[in-house]
Parts: C-alpha cells; sequence; structure tokens
C-alpha cells in the first residue's frame, strides 16, 4: 500500500501552522505513522519521534499505561490508547500525541475483542479524544486503516483545538 503523503503533509503544515510538535505511540501500527511522517522533507520540526511500544512492558515502562490497566481492561481498550498518547505527550513534551492500540491480526482475535479492533487517542493540552474502529482486512489493511484514521484525527485536533 502507498504512503498517504498528502495526509501526512497536511498534518505537517497544520501541526506548523499552530506551532506544534507531535510525538507517536504506536503499538498495532508498528511505527508506520512515524514513517509516513517522516517520509515527508521537513518533517523534524514538526514530528519529535515516537515510541514503538508492542509489549505491555515497554507500554508501562516508556509511556505510564498503569499495570492495572492490562489486568483489567487489557492492552486493547480506551484506557491504553488513552495512557499511551498521555505518556507520550509527556515523554517527548510536546503538546499533541497520538497512541494506536489494537489486534491487527490474523490471530489474536476474540467474541469481545476481534481482530481488526483498534483504538486510537489523541491527547493535546486541552482535550483527549479517544475513537474506536473495527477494520476489516489483512494486517497490512488494519494497520494502513488505522494510521490513516490516526494521521487525520491529529489533522482535526490542530484544526478545532
Amino acid at each position: 500500500m502507498d504512503i498517504p503523503v498528502a495526509l501526512a503533509a497536511a498534518v505537517g503544515t497544520a501541526l506548523t501552522a499552530r506551532g506544534w510538535s507531535l510525538a507517536t505511540a504506536e503499538s498495532c501500527t508498528g511505527g508506520l505513522i512515524g514513517a509516513w511522517l517522516t517520509a515527508v522533507p521537513g518533517a523534524s520540526t514538526y514530528y519529535a519521534g515516537g515510541i514503538i511500544a508492542y509489549s505491555n512492558a515497554v507500554k508501562h515502562a516508556l509511556l505510564d499505561v498503569p499495570l492495572a490497566t492490562f489486568t483489567t481492561v487489557g492492552a486493547v481498550s480506551v484506557d491504553c490508547a488513552q495512557a499511551m498518547a498521555g505518556g507520550a505527550r509527556q515523554r517527548f513534551a510536546v503538546p499533541i500525541a497520538v497512541a494506536t492500540t489494537g489486534i491487527a491480526g490474523p490471530g489474536g482475535g476474540s467474541v469481545a475483542k476481534p481482530v481488526g479492533l483498534v483504538y486510537i487517542a489523541v491527547a493535546t493540552p486541552t482535550a483527549m479524544t479517544t475513537v474506536h474502529h473495527i477494520f476489516a482486512g489483512d494486517r497490512q489493511a488494519v494497520q494502513h486503516a488505522t494510521a490513516t484514521a490516526a494521521l487525520q484525527m491529529v489533522l482535526v485536533a490542530c484544526q478545532s483545538t
């Protein structure tokens, strides 16, 4: 699948207009958002960096996701996505951060949490916005759809905050 350069560039333009830098905390997308952002020349002026937190131990150690989150609601949850976004915002000392967590498949799903279920959170100085989706398709399609939705959320947050 192609890199949505126009979307990544639009996010960069919106961040620059606000004077904001962005951080990412990615689980199910495995760094795809960061890769797309850095495919745009000049991204270092608005993209601080990211953490690919695939394991719960890394989510806890680097993003301050409470251990209780994993035992009560799990890593694929609103609570985890919000903690990841807030943790990235704090860790990188930036005004805005986006986080993704979910089940990209093909395995790992259940009736309660099917393959394709993802949570995306965006933390800004004044708001925490979280959405969930159930995307169809193979692993790559779920990751692509998640990264696209995440960048769209960042774009909206920049324009409305």
